[in-house]
């Protein structure tokens, strides 16, 4: 299909498998019983050879069809227009309002910021974390929250799975004293490191690649917005992250897990309590759960 695909589209053929996702949506498995999607690409300039091609294309996929192969479904056409592809998305990130005072700003929109707001400069460029996804959301709240309680100012906070920077920006932005941001990818890296020059506290929030276990002294705050199969699988490594009690205190330093669908929450419920966390806060949009978690010892 491909090959009678490329004859008559000079803009290039693509062939897309079936998949399926797996790995709560972060990967993907081609299944080869799911349709494949073939498409070519063509000059719409010359209305007459566009029909021309069309008709060559079903013609001999017609052809195609009587050596008894997979079946082979109907020829579809339509209109691409042309884009600034590299750019087209932008259009559509808004100025996003997180809990009560925080706003993202992506730096290609402008925004006045009103008296007692925190304003975040955002370009993910290829990472994720834009404030848009639910999970973000939670996180971003729930560090609001841990800031207004005073848990966030002057706190050590680790950013495991940083992405865009986002969340280390804004622990930064509430008044962290030291922010460090890891992620196995190296665009993440690079990301986190431009967003903290973008709002001027590239001297609190570092970024490195890596992952847990952490090294040198716990944290006060570890921000996790990973997944429910990371975050059971790193729970114990987690615990070992966040600062213990001290001085007869009953608690230590906090954790805010996102990325939680609703069915896997008692699972990670359990592995944070195994781990030796106690819940302390949870909060839900659609089908997404954040837990907020304390370090008991």
């Amino acid at each position: 299909m491909a090959e009678i695909l490329s004859r008559a589209a000079p803009g290039g053929v693509t062939v897309e498998p079936g998949f399926e996702l797996v790995e709560e949506g972060l990967g993907a498995r081609v299944d080869p019983a799911r349709p494949v999607v073939v498409r070519g690409y063509l000059p719409a300039m010359d209305a007459g050879a566009v029909r021309d091609a069309v008709a060559s294309v079903a013609r001999d996929l017609g052809h195609l069809q009587a050596f008894g192969l997979r079946p082979i479904g109907e020829l579809r056409t339509r209109a691409v227009h042309e884009e600034d592809w590299a750019n087209a998305w932008k259009r559509h990130f808004p100025v996003l309002r997180v809990g009560r005072r925080l706003v993202i700003r992506p730096t290609w929109r402008r925004h006045r910021a009103a008296a007692g707001e925190v304003v975040l400069a955002l370009d993910p460029g290829m990472a994720f974390g834009t404030g848009l996804h639910p999970t973000t959301r939670l996180c971003l709240a729930g560090l609001e929250r841990l800031a207004d309680a005073g848990l966030v100012a002057g706190a050590r906070v680790l950013d495991v799975g940083c992405g865009s920077g986002i969340l280390a920006v804004a622990a930064a932005r509430f008044g962290a004293r030291e922010v460090l941001g890891v992620d196995i990818d190296p665009l993440a890296v690079e990301a986190t490191a431009a967003n903290a020059r973008r709002n001027r506290v590239a001297r609190i929030v570092r970024a490195r690649a890596g992952s847990l276990p952490a090294t040198g002294r716990p944290y006060d705050l570890v921000l996790a917005n990973l997944i429910a199969s990371l975050l059971v699988r790193l729970a114990a490594d987690l615990y070992g992250a966040v600062r213990p009690g001290s001085g007869g205190a009953a608690s230590g330093g906090r954790l805010l897990a996102g990325g939680i669908f609703v069915d896997r929450e008692p699972e990670v419920r359990r592995a944070l309590a195994a781990a030796g966390f106690r819940l302390v806060g949870r909060d839900e949009e659609g089908d997404w759960v954040a837990l907020e978690a304390e370090r008991l010892d």
